[in-house]
């Protein structure tokens, strides 16, 4: 069972199934076959995600329990509309309101539950980070007040010793996270249960598995999963897996799944947006305003070696001690160390799996690890090497480590110090791959269409950065890198009377800076002093978190409250007050300009989206502009009341501004997908060929199965191909499309313009009233 398109939901005490049920018949409408949950299943009191699961055996009371779920599904089937369900394997809160972990706190290894949690039991009790200050200056009221089970099988400590003294697995490095074994065949059997028994009785089409690499095996995992799922048929349910490809990586054929959550695709269409020749002006701007380095790698490298050090102390401890032979061997503890260090500061991708594609990123981290560690340890780089090939072990701990080492260290980490562009830093993207060719994005479709054809298309999640329209509308500062860096620099000398004694930092202030005109809304004028104020505060959120995740002036567990003031209120002054209303006034103008071309680009990344091989989804919301911050930004409250009244009504070109014309191109869109379901589910992919002055700026390619096609175009780097952007029309003079064969083709987005009807096409005749093009052989 393949989703023909999904709409994601975040669903929390605030939004319920109830809330949804009462939408249904939108979501229907939008042209969507399946809703996409957030988890489903009790997760601690007034959770606003669901990743934090206290009870999996159970749908979650805050939001309605399995009564209202039943609701839900059957206003969904009403519409012929299915769920897939977002699922949590890798941990648990370890919190007081997990009755696994108090039952393990209370009875130790006798729980029935201990071999549940990925727990390492040599010290014979569980250290737990719970207190405030250092263990010497707790009095026992104060541990009282903590209602801890009596008696435990666990020790207390200060939370800030938590990364050199803990014994059990975290989610990263989140001290309320406890990770689970999936390998063992009971706790398999307790978090998989009510989710399997809401497959069998239709309740649920699928699953999206959260963390996959955190997993011991996930390929068996995927496997098992299938097999629990529907013993009968396991092929049948649809199972995609959040995972990262990078560097070239592909989803692993022997997990048999679907594909991917999408985040490869995000990082896809985002590269096809950037211009490629604008990155070295704008890696010379940032080195040179900021005094960091021009190049992603050596940010990246320096993150590593801190987030070890700082976050994975006792993991790469519990692997050194995995790999260690004995005591009466020449390798060493602090030798192993070091060369782990090594090792996990240059593994290119998460993690390996223990299978022949490893070798290629073994290799390149065996190699790498050698040049930097000290050359006394080369040898115990190889010995290493050579035990990496084997899976299991002492493998799974280092595999399981380099996951999370890589995510604290780019995702949480290097994204927030490295400002050369930000819309090029996002949850999945390889950020040392600037920007793409036509070609390249081509060669990437084609790719896709072999190795996950049904997996899903993102270009905005729950755990994005920025807003996909936020990403466009910054892609065009890629076209014009010498005016904007110009600009930029001459705006942070300005900016020298807002600062507060000599705060915030050059850098810290060309990212505000690139987020206000990224993310400024459409419907926000110069002189709504009251707009502009709630807007400020939604950057002062995203600044507050930005800071501290750099770690480089501030800190989650340090907070620099001085620069952080001086940071807000600069934002502040620059934004909301009087302060100086000139430069106010001259980065609004520039918004303005390049406005148009990000919403071009807007447009043609969610045409792509629905037409690309895989399952389109759809972030609660994004039907509308979308100019999202980091999160808890992008899970705001929707305005679904305002969404319904735009859906159907009367929209154009001319009044772009207001996102009607976004929703309207989903639509038309879905409904291509609804009335051609095979051509989208096994159709082939095939680039089109563009001849004329704009080949740079044309993307087109053909889906074809059987007899029906369809023909996909867009630009890119439309920043000079806008001819008025009041109506978003576009310069396309001396550049025509070459089909490959003679067929009648109909213009899904416009059925007043004419069939084309020759292999040689003029693009004129291709992009009527919009800015791109969908044709099919299906007659509207």
């Amino acid at each position: 069972m393949t989703p023909r398109a999904t709409l994601r939901l975040q669903f929390h005490k605030g939004f319920t199934f109830a809330d949804a049920e009462a939408l249904v018949p939108y979501f229907a409408a939008l042209g969507v076959s399946h809703l996409y949950a957030s988890p489903i299943t009790t997760a601690r009191a007034g959770s606003l995600h669901g990743y934090d699961v206290t009870d999996p055996t159970q749908v979650s009371p805050e939001l309605g329990g399995e009564t209202a779920l039943k609701r839900l599904v059957d206003a969904l089937r009403r519409e012929k509309l299915g769920l897939i369900v977002d699922i949590v394997p890798n941990h648990m809160a370890a919190t007081l309101e997990n009755a696994w972990w108090v039952d393990v706190l209370r009875n130790g290894q006798d729980s029935r539950y201990a071999r549940w949690f990925d727990i390492d039991w040599e010290p014979g009790t569980v250290f737990l980070p719970w207190l405030g200050k250092p263990a010497a200056d707790v009095t026992a009221k104060e541990v009282d007040a903590l209602n801890l089970p009596k008696p435990g099988a666990y020790r207390l400590g200060w939370w800030r010793t938590a990364s050199d003294r803990i014994n059990w697995r975290r989610f990263f490095d989140i001290n309320e996270l406890v990770c689970l074994r999936m390998e063992d065949d009971e706790a398999f059997e307790a978090a998989h249960a009510m989710i399997a028994r809401l497959y069998a009785e239709g309740t649920i089409d699928g699953v999206r598995v959260d963390h996959i690499d955190g997993l011991a095996d996930p390929a068996g995992y995927c496997r098992k999963l299938r097999q629990r799922l529907d013993p009968t048929n396991p092929a049948r349910p649809y199972l995609v897996v959040e995972k990262i490809l990078l560097r070239g990586e592909t989803l692993p054929a022997e997990w048999g799944c679907d594909g991917t959550t999408g985040y490869d695709f995000m990082d896809e269409v985002s590269a096809l947006q950037h211009d490629p020749a604008g990155e070295p002006v704008l890696a010379e701007a940032w080195a040179t305003l900021s005094g960091r380095p021009a190049d992603f790698a050596t940010e990246e490298e320096a993150a590593r070696r801190e987030i070890i050090a700082r976050s994975f102390s006792a993991p790469l401890e519990a692997c050194i001690a995995a790999f260690h032979p004995g005591k009466d061997s020449d390798l060493s503890r602090p030798a192993l160390r070091r060369a782990l260090t090594e090792l996990l500061v240059h593994f290119p991708v998460y993690r390996g799996y223990g299978t022949a594609g490893d070798a290629q990123f073994l290799r390149q981290a065996a190699e790498a690890a050698k040049k930097t560690g000290l050359p006394g340890d080369r040898w115990v780089i190889d010995w290493l090497h050579g035990r990496m090939r084997a899976p299991g072990g002492a493998v799974t701990r280092f595999q399981q480590l380099s996951s999370p080492v890589a995510a604290k260290s780019v995702e949480d980490t290097a994204f927030y110090r490295y400002g050369k562009l930000l819309s090029r830093n996002d949850v999945g993207f390889d950020v040392e791959r600037f920007g793409d060719t036509a070609a390249d994005f081509h060669a990437r479709m084609q790719r896709r269409q072999a190795t996950q054809p049904h997996g899903l298309l993102a270009t905005a999640t729950h755990d994005h950065k920025r807003g996909e329209d936020s990403r466009a509308r910054l892609a065009v500062l890629s076209e014009k890198p010498e005016e904007w860096t110009r600009r930029q620099a001459r705006w942070i000398e300005q900016c020298a009377l807002l600062r507060t004694g000599g705060m915030p930092d050059p850098g810290d202030i060309a990212m505000l800076l690139q987020m206000i005109v990224g993310a400024w809304p459409l419907d926000l004028a110069l002189e709504d002093t009251v707009g502009r104020a709630t807007f400020a505060q939604r950057l002062a959120g995203w600044q507050q978190k930005a800071l501290r995740e750099a770690k480089l002036k501030s800190d989650w567990a340090d907070p620099d409250t001085a620069y952080e003031t001086a940071a807000q209120d600069l934002l502040h002054r620059l934004v909301v007050d009087e302060a100086a209303p000139a430069l106010r006034a001259e980065i609004f103008a520039f918004i303005q300009e390049i406005t148009p071309a990000g919403a071009i680009n807007g447009l043609s990344q969610t045409l792509l989206r629905l037409t690309a091989p895989g399952v389109p989804d759809l972030y609660q919301g994004t039907e509308l502009w979308d100019f999202s911050l980091v999160d808890p930004d992008n899970r705001r409250p929707v305005d679904f009341v305002l969404r319904q009244k735009m859906l159907g009504a009367e929209t154009t070109l001319a009044s772009w501004r207001d996102g009607a014309i976004k929703q309207k191109l989903i639509v038309q869109a879905l409904a291509l997908r609804r009335a051609l379901p095979d051509l989208f589910a096994e159709g082939s992919y095939e680039p089109v060929k563009v001849e004329g002055r704009l080949t740079d700026h044309i993307v087109a390619f053909m889906r074809r199965h059987k007899s029906d096609a369809v023909l996909t175009v867009v630009p890119r780097l439309p920043g000079t191909l806008i001819r008025n952007s009041a109506d978003l029309s576009l310069d396309l003079q001396d550049t025509r499309l070459s089909l490959s064969d003679d067929m009648k083709l109909f213009n899904a987005l416009d059925d007043r313009s004419t069939p084309i009807t020759s292999r040689n096409v003029a693009l004129q005749q291709v992009f009527t009233r919009w800015p791109l093009a969908l044709f099919s052989t299906r007659k509207p």
